[in-house]
């Protein structure tokens, strides 16, 4: 079975959506990759199938006192990505799919942040996947440590807003067509 992702990025994607956090929070500094995941989770005949991009670079910007002032910057590189097999991810790779050597990446770039109360918030940004961009809300929780932030949040997209899963592939009964995207960015805590 290929473990199709699809879309996941997006997360990028989506992931970027973390640009934000309380007022209890430090400033946001550098993201510390190595403790950050962006994530997918896609339906292939109806069973989840779980997948991650092991490549990406991430770009924050938030001061606490400001929360609508927030930025974030996701950038994907799409051939890293892990969709359980080596054969799932020369599959997905390919044209029909992420089309990798085309579009190489994929990005995220938020447009705005709103506060939700009790450390919940929601980024508004767009995504691009190939040659498609679209707009995503994503909402996230930001929870303070001692020398870190961090951001965790989840929302759906349909491959097929950004061409994903072509030719045999377009069908929904084989792979579906929503796809939820999970991030968990850490940045290390401004002094």
């Amino acid at each position: 079975m290929i473990r199709t992702t699809a879309v996941a990025l997006a997360s990028l994607i989506f992931a970027g959506a973390t640009a934000s956090g309380t007022a209890s929070a430090a400033e946001v500094g550098p993201v510390q990759i190595d403790q950050s995941r962006v994530a997918f989770v896609s339906k292939q005949m109806g069973v989840p199938i779980d997948g991650e991009f092991r490549k990406f670079s991430a770009q924050l910007s938030f001061d606490p006192a400001k929360p609508e002032a927030g930025r974030a910057r996701i950038d994907i590189d799409m051939a890293s990505i892990d969709a359980g097999s080596a054969e799932a991810n020369e599959e997905v790779v390919g044209k029909n799919w992420f089309n990798a050597r085309q579009f190489p990446t994929a990005g995220f770039v938020s447009t705005g942040v709103r506060p939700l109360g009790g450390g919940k918030f929601e980024v508004a940004g767009t995504l691009t996947i190939r040659d498609k961009t679209r707009e995503v809300l994503a909402p996230f929780t930001m929870t303070a440590q001692a020398a870190s932030v961090q951001f965790d949040g989840s929302f759906v997209i349909n491959r097929a807003d950004f061409g994903i899963g072509q030719g045999v592939w377009a069908d929904f009964d084989t792979v579906a067509n929503e796809v939820q995207i999970n991030f968990k960015l850490v940045a290390a805590a401004k002094k």
